[in-house]
């Protein structure tokens, strides 16, 4: 367990302002050598600087973007630069705890297995409420012939003290790209992950896409972490949230797995259309009515300004995707792929 088997590819989730804790607690809670490679997607300039110090410090691998990322794409940057046996996707808002990867590269040394995800919790207080023990992730043919897709999480709003001494090292269906360990040679097989998955369901479809090819996922119960989502608090995470959150990423995401594993647009589509930019209402528009409303909130108001967020969103997401064209052409024109997109410090 000492030989250097495994590297961490941390990448931006949703915002900037947690990256530090994180960062802090892998550095305090592993004691298993690793390698690092950290993905900054145009964080603010407080945590490009914070990044940069803490690289020199601990000779880790930082690659900076100059804009903003889509999860598969900053993990993609990454992967492209693991030579281990496995690596860890860490997403920037997750704190984990003593022991949580020997737990991880243990399962993957016992079972062989390709994928393993550990006991991951949500919000603070850190590793108390459950967020995901395994589930369910696979396509099914109902009885008119329809393709459709069913996921499950298991255990989801348990306490972590009531369910741990009953859970168990398992093979399951799923894991989560917040923390989750892959066996590297699986990429070979596989090819990189889809960056046509913008945004969201991205782990269904590549942990379906691993067990098409023959692997196997594993959850393993002894690595517990948690993530800790926004809302986004300090105003230079408010743009990359909504970003990150947008309806166009989010609808082109879903399209993407319909098209890709021929699944019928059934309610679990619906669903996901009606929900449209929630997050960006829960976390956003409903906390400033009711502070502009002395906490009695207001319909009215909270709908006019979900019309008007709406045109901003789409705005970011026009003006997001002119200036990656803009990289991208210019990236091109240099005949380089990383001169001009991508800026490494040690």
């Amino acid at each position: 367990m000492n030989e250097l088997l495994v590297t961490l590819v941390v990448v931006p989730r949703e915002r900037f302002s947690c990256a530090q804790a994180s960062l802090e607690s892998i550095y305090q809670y592993t004691t298993l050598p690793f390698q690092l490679v950290y993905v900054d997607g145009n964080s603010p300039a407080n945590v490009q600087h914070y990044l940069k110090q803490k690289s020199q410090e601990k000779n880790f691998h930082l690659i900076r973007t100059e804009y903003y990322l889509y999860p598969n794409q900053a993990r993609n940057i990454g992967l492209a630069q693991v030579k281990t046996k496995y690596l860890v996707f860490v997403d920037n808002d997750v704190i984990v705890s003593p022991g949580w990867l020997e737990a991880l590269v243990q399962c993957a040394e016992e079972t062989g297995a390709t994928v393993v995800g550990p006991l991951m919790c949500q919000n603070e207080p850190v590793h108390e409420i459950v967020h995901f023990a395994g589930g369910q992730s696979h396509v099914w043919q109902d009885n008119t012939g329809r393709r459709r897709i069913r996921e499950k999480m298991y255990s989801q709003g348990q306490q972590v003290s009531a369910l741990r001494q009953d859970l168990e090292r398992q093979q399951t269906e799923l894991a989560e790209f917040h923390c989750v360990l892959v066996r590297t040679e699986i990429f070979d097989r596989i090819g990189q992950l889809d960056e046509q998955m913008l945004n969201t369901k991205e782990h269904l479809d590549f942990c379906m896409t691993v067990r098409e090819a023959g692997g196997t996922v594993y959850f393993e119960p002894a690595s517990l972490v948690t993530y800790v989502p926004g809302p986004p608090l300090e105003w230079s995470d408010l743009h990359y949230y909504m970003l990150r959150w947008s309806d166009a990423w989010t609808l082109s995401s879903l399209q993407r797995l319909r098209e890709k594993w021929n699944l019928a647009e059934d309610g679990y589509f619906q669903a996901k259309y009606k929900k449209l930019g929630w997050r960006r209402y829960g976390t956003i528009i409903d906390p400033f009515v009711k502070r502009a409303t002395f906490g009695i909130g207001s319909g009215l108001l909270s709908q006019g300004l979900m019309r008007l967020e709406h045109l901003l969103n789409r705005y970011l997401t026009d003006r997001h995707a002119r200036q990656t064209q803009k990289y991208r052409s210019h990236d091109i024109s240099s005949q380089t792929t990383t001169t001009s997109l991508i800026s490494h410090s040690k």
